[in-house]
C-alpha cells in the first residue's frame, strides 16, 4: 500500500492497480487540488473541501463514488461507513470510513467535529492499523484532543491531517509534542505492508503534501 498526501484531508492511497481517493479537493475550493484518476472516491463531509469528484475523474477512470453511511464491497475492498458530526463551516454529518484492504484495516475519521463518539461506534471500527485524524480546530478536532482520543483507538500509525493551510497553524506542532515526537520529519509518502506493521503503537507519520 502506498499513501500520498494532497492537503486539507485528501489522501491517494494504492495498492496494486487500484487506486482510493478520501476526500478530494473540490475545484470549487479556494485550497489547491490533485488530478489523476481513481477507481473508488470516499467523501466524509458535503462540502467543498471534500468533495472534489472531479478532481479524480480522469481518462477511463471515473470512480465509484462512496458518500455516507453503509456498507459496501468495490474490487475486494470492504468499506464501512459510520455516522458522525462534524462542525466544520456549520454541523452536519460526518461518515466515519473503515476501510480493509490487503488484510490491514484503515480508519478515516474524515472532518470529525467532537470526540464524543460513542463506545457503540468506537466498536464498530474494530481493530486499527492506519488511523487518519484532523487536528487543526475550525470545526474540526484540536490537536490535543485528537492525539488523546487517536491513542484510545489503539492504531498502529497514526497520520495527521487537515493542518498548517486551515485552522490553527501550531496544530501540527502540538500533535507531535502530545505524542512526544517533536523532532518528527515529514516524508513524502508511506509504503508499509502487513508485516510493517508488527510491534508498532501508535507510531505517528506525518506526509508531506504532494500538492
Amino acid at each position: 500500500m502506498i499513501i500520498t498526501y494532497h492537503g486539507l484531508e485528501f489522501f491517494r492511497v494504492q495498492f496494486g492497480d487500484t487506486i482510493l481517493a478520501f476526500n478530494p479537493i473540490s475545484k470549487n475550493s479556494k485550497y489547491k487540488s490533485a488530478h489523476f484518476g481513481a477507481d473508488i472516491a470516499l467523501v466524509t463531509l458535503a462540502d467543498k473541501d471534500f468533495n472534489g469528484i472531479e478532481s479524480v475523474t480522469h481518462g477511463e477512470k471515473t470512480p465509484f463514488v462512496v458518500s455516507g453511511p453503509g456498507e459496501y464491497e468495490i474490487k475486494e475492498v470492504f468499506i464501512k461507513g459510520t455516522p458522525s458530526i462534524s462542525n466544520y463551516g456549520e454541523k452536519k454529518l460526518n461518515t466515519i470510513y473503515t476501510v480493509s484492504l490487503e488484510n490491514m484495516n484503515i480508519c478515516f475519521l474524515g472532518a470529525l467535529g467532537s470526540t464524543e463518539v460513542s463506545s457503540e461506534v468506537i466498536e464498530s471500527l474494530g481493530e486499527i492499523d492506519i488511523l487518519f485524524i484532523p487536528i487543526g480546530g475550525e470545526g474540526v478536532l484540536k490537536a490535543g484532543e485528537a492525539y488523546k482520543f487517536a491513542v484510545t483507538l489503539e492504531p498502529k500509525i497514526i497520520i495527521p491531517m487537515q493542518y498548517g493551510e486551515v485552522g490553527d497553524k501550531n496544530a501540527l506542532k502540538i500533535f507531535l509534542k502530545e505524542g512526544g515526537e517533536e523532532n518528527l520529519k515529514p516524508i513524502d509518502k508511506l509504503t508499509v505492508k502487513k508485516k510493517d506493521l508488527e510491534g508498532k503503537e501508535g507510531d505517528i507519520v506525518v506526509l508531506e503534501s504532494a500538492s
